[in-house]
């Protein structure tokens, strides 16, 4: 492992988060090979002996998974509300693993799982244009001077205004269903966006995030991502973040 600065060390070992870890340095709980060390951009690197309150740190090994999420769960990791969540499904080793993004309760499909926190900062910074899609219904046909409102852009949220490309795959009377792509990653956008112009979602499925599809995944499955395809992402990632 190369240099990195102390509290991305200590958040990488899964023992806290970034901020957190920024408090432990900065009150004193932090030694490195014997000295207290409270600068948060210090350098370490794999010889160092990193302690916070007397315990050895290590930074955990990075991990990459792909989840199915089914309909019926929420994507946390508890709910003070008793509503089911994916940890439910998922088996205890990979507990520490982090969801990139979050579907809701009534959404299925692509989930990123990871503790690799650069690259969740990576593909949710909003300077970032990451492209998601999704497979679409909606409970009626759509007019086109519609579809045109939202390419164009609806404001949700005074000063946000939400976008999706829209490609319409099927449509009669009493259904649409579409491939929407968005670059953004409001809440519920999709549902909001089509509630704003009079229309209710019936299913929504993410199907691809970034270069990562849902290709090959039964619904509540969860494989692990190959290297190559991680290096394909991150150099995917690294691309358009210079656009």
């Amino acid at each position: 492992m190369s240099g990195v600065r102390l509290n991305k060390y200590i958040a990488s070992s899964d023992l806290c988060s970034r901020r957190k870890a920024d408090e432990y340095i900065k009150n004193g709980s932090v030694t490195v090979n014997g000295k207290v060390v409270q600068e948060l951009g210090y350098i370490v690197n794999d010889k160092d002996k990193v302690f916070v309150n007397k315990k050895l740190v290590t930074p955990a090994k990075h991990q990459y998974y792909r989840f199915f999420k089914p309909a019926g769960y929420i994507t946390t990791r508890e709910d003070d509300q008793g509503r089911k969540t994916i940890y439910d499904i998922l088996p205890e080793n990979l507990y520490s693993l982090k969801p990139v993004g979050r579907l809701d309760k009534d959404s299925t499909g692509l989930l990123i799982l990871t503790n690799d926190g650069d690259l969740i900062n990576a593909l949710t910074h909003p300077s970032v244009k990451v492209p998601k899609v999704y497979l679409v219904t909606i409970n009626s046909s759509i007019h086109r001077h519609e579809l045109e409102k939202l390419a164009n852009g609806i404001e949700l949220e005074p000063g946000k205004i939400a976008y999706a490309d829209i490609q319409v795959l099927d449509m009669d009377s009493k259904h649409t269903e579409m491939q929407i792509t968005l670059y953004q990653g409001m809440n519920r956008q999709i549902r909001k966006m089509f509630k704003s112009i009079g229309y209710e979602v019936k299913t929504l499925k993410r199907i691809q995030h970034a270069t990562i599809s849902l290709d090959g995944l039964k619904r509540g499955e969860f494989k692990p991502i190959k290297p190559m395809q991680i290096k394909e992402l991150k150099n995917f990632l690294n691309r358009i973040s210079k656009q």
